[in-house]
Parts: structure tokens; sequence; C-alpha cells
């Protein structure tokens, strides 16, 4: 179905988006730091649950636009680089802030994976970046349900290990948690993801 060059250049890319503090990341530190590692395990249980229905409602999406739209489907993988680009000028910006909350209380795992799976689908840029990301590995020629499944699943498995590896950092080792490390991180990532999108959007014209 994929060709190793697409996995390796899809796995890269999913490394260097998860690997980036977002509101995700920040949800996933401060309840961390809050509570210990086992709290933000949790909450990446619940954020990776989101993701795995998002990636179902693109998945069901594109195969429909596909079928029926194909003529717009090179327009998508287009937009989707400009996203990208546009993902990673972001990135260069951010300040790398964390949430560093105090020590608190426990509260039931699964309250805190349900915080997670709604902190994410609250956020709408989420479904929208996996409508213009993953299209960007499709293949038209084959059915694209069972692609966007298998990328989604990739995706998710190299997110659940970066976010994984948050909480464990910020409830066993938080001084590691530097802001201005995390801004060196957005910068370097950020650089490499505009320079992913526009290399995409030549490919789309040769």
């Amino acid at each position: 179905m994929f060709d190793v060059t697409t996995l390796i250049a899809f796995s890269t890319a999913c490394f260097i988006l998860a690997i980036v503090p977002g509101p995700n990341v920040t949800v996933i530190t401060g309840q961390a730091l809050a509570r210990g590692t086992l709290a933000g395990l949790a909450v990446v249980a619940g954020t990776q649950l989101g993701v795995f229905l998002m990636i179902l409602v693109v998945a069901f999406g594109m195969q429909t636009l596909v079928a029926f739209m194909g003529w717009a489907f090179d327009w998508i993988k287009l937009v989707g680089a400009a996203y990208l680009v546009w993902l990673g000028f972001n990135m260069l910006r951010a300040t790398g802030k964390l949430d560093t909350a105090k020590a608190v209380k426990p509260k039931p795992l699964w309250r805190l994976a349900l915080q997670g799976m709604l902190v994410l689908w609250s956020n709408p840029k989420a479904l929208i970046f996996f409508g213009a990301f993953i299209p960007q590995f499709v293949d038209t020629g084959h059915p694209a349900f069972p692609q966007v499944v298998v990328l989604g699943l990739i995706f998710m498995l190299i997110a659940t290990i970066t976010d994984g590896a948050y909480a464990v950092l910020a409830g066993s080792a938080r001084h590691l948690l530097t802001a201005v490390r995390v801004k060196w991180l957005n910068r370097i990532s950020g650089a490499i993801l505009m320079a992913g999108g526009v290399w995409l959007a030549l490919a789309r014209r040769s």
C-alpha cells in the first residue's frame, strides 16, 4: 500500500509535529506536574482516543471525496502543503511556555482521560490539521479509507510515544522541560516543517 520512502517521510513529519508542544502537551505536562506521571499518561490516553475518532472522520470523508470529487484532491493536497508551512511559521514564533501547575489532590484517571479527549475535540484546528496533513501521503490509485486509517495509526503510535515522554519527564524530572529548550525545539522543528511544506507544494507541480 505504501512504499518505504512514503512511510519514512510520513513518520518523520509525524515525529516533528508530535514532539512540538501544543494545547494537548500543555494539558499533559500540566497534569503530570500537578498529579504525577500516571495522571499525565491518562491524559495521553484520552487525547489518543480523540485522535482515533478524528482519523475515522477524515477516513470516511476522504473516501467520499476521492470517489465523487477526485478533481479536487490535488487542490486539497496543495492547500495542505500551505497549511504545513503556516504551522511551521507559528512554531517559529512560539514562546515555549509550559503549564507549571502546583501539586494538587489526586483525580480519577478516567476524568483525566476524558479531559484529554475533550481538549482535543474542542480545538477545531486538530480536525483541519488531519484533513490537510494525511491526504499528502494518500495514493488516489487505491482505496483511501484503509490508507488514512493506517497513516492515522502510525501518527497515533508516534504521538503516544512523544506525549508519553512529556508526561514522564514532567512527572519525574520537571527541570528538563525548560521554556528555553522548548522554544529552541519549536524553532528547529518549525523550520523543518516549513521546508517540508514547500517541498510538497513544489512536488505537486513536477
